[in-house]
């Protein structure tokens, strides 16, 4: 069993909220492999109290990083260099939901990107973009920089107010299916992801649970 790998057109754009409407849709398990921004809730921690999983379906980060900033700042004020040499899937028994950090040329270390991570760990990728104005620009890049390392995305997620011309031009121009539209969650608790997770399906392709699993 293996899973997805979530990441985004840019930080802030919803990544671990869809992530908990995926884990709680697919019945899966958690992992953030770099945490950067230990003040307050992690990303982790957030997981956890939106779905009601139990440690043992959370994963420990490879990386626990004190800034939240970029890894590789984050990673050079604690004086560590992230090596992805050191991470692997860890061991799971349902579909594992691994979210990246920041967008997909957030850079790791001196040489390498999230991008570089994605591809190590061979998953099918799922694209976060917003709803608003500017997204067709920032996911179109975003998919055009997965392509030319060869990773071909399963699907885009549309993380906000419902914008019908938005999600056309990236399905169109993007070739790329629209996988799920999940709008803003006020309040956003473990009841409201619960519900969207029983009333939003992501519309996953046979190929690509293939390649999930």
């Amino acid at each position: 069993m293996t899973g997805y790998f979530v990441t985004g057109t840019d930080t802030d754009v919803g990544k671990t909220v869809v992530c908990a409407w995926l884990v709680h849709a697919l019945d899966g398990e958690y992992w953030k492999p770099i945490q950067a921004g230990l003040d307050g809730e992690t990303d982790d921690m957030a997981v956890r109290r939106l779905t009601g999983l139990g440690a043992d379906r959370v994963h420990d980060s490879a990386y626990r990083l004190n800034a939240a900033l970029s890894p590789h700042e984050a990673a050079r004020r604690d004086g560590v260099a992230i090596d992805l040499g050191r991470i692997d899937l860890p061991r799971h028994s349902r579909p594992l939901i691994v979210e990246g950090a920041g967008g997909i040329l957030v850079p790791l270390n001196a040489q390498e990107f999230v991008i570089d991570l994605i591809a190590k760990l061979e998953l099918p990728v799922i694209l976060v973009s917003r709803s608003q104005i500017g997204t067709i620009n920032h996911t179109l890049l975003s998919l055009e920089a997965l392509r030319a390392r060869g990773i071909e995305p399963a699907g885009v997620v549309i993380h906000g107010e419902r914008n019908a011309a938005n999600r056309e031009a990236i399905a169109r121009y993007g070739s790329v299916p629209v996988i799920a539209e999940l709008p803003i969650l006020e309040p956003l608790t473990r009841e409201s992801i619960a519900d969207a997770a029983a009333r939003i399906k992501p519309v996953l392709s046979d190929r690509t649970r293939a390649r999930a699993s």
